[in-house]
């Protein structure tokens, strides 16, 4: 099984039209199209997941830089999804920064 991420899509395209276009190269077992959260529009990119890694490389190829409504499509191996709270200074609370009793 393999994740595919597949960008600049464009915002007429569905899941439906998606999964069409990978089908030729193999077995699709799910279409995830991503959508903002507030509004529920396309964000303009989706995740394709293939049964099957050989195929998924195939349509990897296949499809990077070509055009589906439109849009010349970006397609990649999905990279794992980062942990957003690691190393970074900007999550969670911070005493140092806005403490008015620091503040002369």
């Amino acid at each position: 099984m393999k994740n595919i991420f597949v960008g600049n899509l464009s915002f007429r395209t569905d899941e439906d039209g998606l999964r069409s276009a990978f089908e030729p190269f193999g077995e699709v077992l799910k279409v995830n199209m991503v959508t903002d959260r507030e509004t529920g529009r396309a964000r303009g990119f989706a995740f394709v997941e293939m049964a099957n890694e050989d195929e998924a490389d195939r349509a990897i190829t296949g499809l990077g830089g070509k055009e589906l409504d439109g849009r010349a499509l970006t397609v990649n191996e999905a990279r794992p999804k980062s942990d957003r709270n690691s190393g970074g200074s900007r999550g969670g609370y911070q005493q140092t920064y806005g403490n008015r009793e620091n503040r002369r």
